[in-house]
């Protein structure tokens, strides 16, 4: 009984949020395009010419930012986006996307190879594990993907690259804000207003990444 409570409670909470609504009306795929919308409007971290890579991509929603972001007047994008993901995810014009499991080797070696050697502006990480509910299990499985995602930025970014990914705020948090603090020269914490309150969901951006890419 009470699971069906709280699941009608969150289909409700869920219809009636304004960013499912501003989704459905701007074409989203998920509401999660507005915590990279906001997240952009106050750090302007992506431009026109860039190289991008979205880890975690499907169901597509930060790959349409970042495509609208990148749109030329005359059509198609000016720079690159490659996307990842361990599930499917519906084509979008103008985005690379490769199906794979982010902590395997042989998705990294598709991924690297799918940038031919271009240095990045950008990775973006909306990455989460399948959560099973034990906070300690869960905050390690978070910290592994986290780890993976800033060892590969600091290969692939240019100097003045940036890395934005989501974590969670709880148990292992401030070790990753010292990753971050140890891999970035500037690094900050985002919690976008399409981030919903009661969620432990936050962003830690780094920008110039202090080991300078091998390769």
């Amino acid at each position: 009984m009470k699971k069906g409570k709280v699941n009608r409670a969150w289909i409700a909470q869920h219809i009636n949020d304004p960013y499912v609504k501003l989704a459905q009306k701007h074409q989203y795929r998920s509401r999660a395009a507005f915590k990279l919308i906001g997240i952009d409007e106050q750090d302007r971290l992506i431009r026109p010419g860039m190289a991008v890579v979205d880890l975690g991509s499907a169901p597509g929603a930060w790959s349409q930012v970042l495509r609208e972001r990148l749109a030329r007047s005359g059509g198609g994008i000016d720079g690159r986006i490659v996307a990842l993901d361990l599930l499917p995810m519906e084509p979008i014009a103008d985005v690379q996307f490769i199906q794979g499991d982010f902590r395997e080797p042989e998705t990294l070696a598709r991924l690297e190879e799918a940038l031919g050697g271009v240095r990045l502006d950008l990775v973006v990480s909306d990455m989460a594990p399948n959560l099973s509910g034990v906070a300690v299990a869960d905050a390690a499985r978070m910290a592994d993907l986290v780890e993976l995602a800033v060892e590969f930025a600091l290969r692939h970014l240019k100097p003045d690259g940036a890395l934005l990914v989501k974590c969670f705020h709880g148990s292992g948090y401030s070790q990753l804000v010292e990753l971050f603090k140890d891999s970035f020269v500037k690094v900050a914490a985002r919690k976008p207003k399409a981030s919903r309150d009661r969620s432990a969901e936050t962003y830690l951006l780094g920008r110039h990444p202090k080991r300078p890419p091998t390769g």
